[in-house]
């Protein structure tokens, strides 16, 4: 008999897509709810490593991500006029040799690809709907939606993101992500380079990582006091004075941002925040994955990825697991020192970047992370 029989999954994000896949393929009859009704997030490139291609091989969906996305074997390290100075070989994720050791792929794409793989596992998919109430008792949990519908379910679970509106009823002593004093800044831009490629200027560093076989996205992260909103005009030529020391091609792409040509670029701002919340993650029947729980920086490229992590372990300790409780409890026990790891040392990396630290403490920090996350789940 199985654990559950029914489950909510609300936010339609790639965890939320990821574990109703995974509960679907048991026979749990899912509803996934995504308050946004074109369920598309913004956004440019994403970076997904080889632990979280590795993930996205057990979701289903690997080869259509490689097909359509961009991926790479080594990391090509160039001075601030575009000359190369080293490349720097990759590893693969242990267990998964056959695939890449990094991709990209622009967010509204990898969604796309998760969103049809979730309705063809059957979970039924409500679009612009979110939920009014949640009331819990020892059998189940009852849910009033925004249309003002009903249902009951076995599960509840919170993959709704870093303002998480499930965490707010499970845990409403939260205080919130915390701001950690960078901003991001990315934009779509050609490929012209095999690998990943890291621009070293004297006092900014920026990226570009592909995304498909012509594009690739450009990234720049920057010191910022507060959480200020800059409007989206603005962004050209903010992001163009970030990029004042470069030559070389990141040097065209800053005088096309000026002159008003990079119209098709899909530039991106946002401030960076995180959060690590202790475990357990569940109150009664209401669990909380990905974001809602830890929010990490970009500088792992693996936010997305540790949420995939957590979506087929939580399926797999309610598949494996006698009871509700021990299969909630397991689920944290085992993907809190992952999650931890990436929250910690992507915080680590922002410090040390914003304390002009050295090249090497931040490789080291860098690479004990990324060895460790390579290990089986």
């Amino acid at each position: 008999m199985a654990l559950i029989n029914k489950v909510l999954i609300v936010g339609g994000g790639v965890g939320g897509m990821c574990a109703a896949i995974q509960c679907a393929r048991q026979g749990i009859e899912v509803d996934l709810v995504e308050i946004n009704p074109d369920w598309a997030p913004d956004g440019a490139g994403i970076t997904i490593s080889g632990p979280s291609l590795r993930a996205l091989r057990t979701v289903g969906v690997v080869d259509e991500v490689l097909a359509q996305g961009g991926f790479w074997s080594a990391i090509d390290i160039c001075d601030a006029q575009g000359q190369l100075t080293r490349t720097v070989p990759m590893a693969t994720a242990h267990g998964a040799e056959e695939l890449p050791c990094a991709a990209g792929i622009l967010r509204p794409v990898l969604a796309d690809i998760l969103g049809h793989a979730t309705q063809r596992a059957g979970a039924n998919v409500r679009l612009g709907l979110s939920f009014d109430s949640l009331h819990q008792d020892a059998d189940g949990v009852d849910v009033r939606f925004t249309d003002g519908s009903h249902g009951r379910y076995d599960l509840v679970v919170g993959a709704d993101g870093v303002n998480s509106r499930v965490r707010q009823v499970v845990m409403p002593d939260f205080p919130g992500p915390q701001f950690t004093g960078q901003g991001s800044w990315r934009a779509v831009v050609p490929r012209l380079r095999e690998n990943s490629t890291i621009y070293m200027g004297r006092t900014t560093k920026a990226g570009m990582n592909p995304i498909s076989a012509t594009e690739c996205y450009l990234f720049v992260l920057d010191k910022r006091a507060g959480m200020d909103f800059i409007p989206p005009a603005e962004w050209p030529a903010r992001l163009a004075e970030l990029l004042q020391e470069f030559g070389g091609q990141v040097g065209q792409i800053r005088d096309a941002l000026l002159a008003g040509e990079m119209s098709d670029a899909r530039l991106l701002y946002r401030p960076l925040a995180g959060h690590m919340i202790d475990g357990p993650w569940h109150r009664g029947r209401i669990v909380l994955l990905g974001d809602t729980v830890h929010a990490t920086t970009p500088h792992l490229a693996s936010g997305a990825g540790i949420a995939m992590e957590g979506a087929i372990v939580l399926a797999e300790e309610l598949a494996r697991r006698h009871s509700l409780e021990g299969a909630l409890l397991a689920y944290a026990g085992r993907h809190y020192d992952r999650a931890r790891l990436v929250v910690s040392a992507s915080g680590r990396l922002g410090q040390i970047e914003q304390q002009g630290g050295s090249v090497e403490a931040h490789t080291l920090v860098m690479r004990d992370a990324q060895e460790k996350l390579r290990a089986p789940l």
